[in-house]
């Protein structure tokens, strides 16, 4: 079973960038980015497919990249321009090659001043 494991979370004020990173334990095909914040469902924030293809929320276009490297399953979300209102858990998503969704287990992105 492939384990995904984030970091790069952290306290950071409103206007600056952060960059969190997944880790595969193997392979994967698909590949996303979600957050969930108090109180709230856990949403979308952006997802790429192996190819490269990649979509966005709209809460967060323009403002966040996410990006991958095949080669030593990781996969990245640049986020700049950070707001109080984008504080919540990220969660990395990534489909296996047999089609089964894997959690990480989430990190803390506060965004406050």
């Amino acid at each position: 079973q492939v384990q995904l494991v984030e970091s790069g979370g952290g306290l950071v004020q409103p206007g600056r960038s952060l960059r969190l990173s997944c880790v595969a334990s193997g392979s994967v095909n698909n590949v996303a980015w979600y957050r969930q914040a108090p109180g709230k469902e856990r949403d979308l924030v952006a997802q790429m497919n192996y190819h490269g293809d990649r979509n966005y929320a709209d809460a967060v276009k323009g403002r966040v990249t996410i990006s991958r490297d095949n080669a030593k399953n990781l996969v990245y979300l640049q986020m700049n321009s950070l707001k109080p209102e984008d504080t919540a858990v990220y969660y990395c998503y990534a489909e296996t090659w047999a089609g089964l969704g894997v959690w990480g287990q989430g990190t803390l992105v506060t965004v406050s001043s």
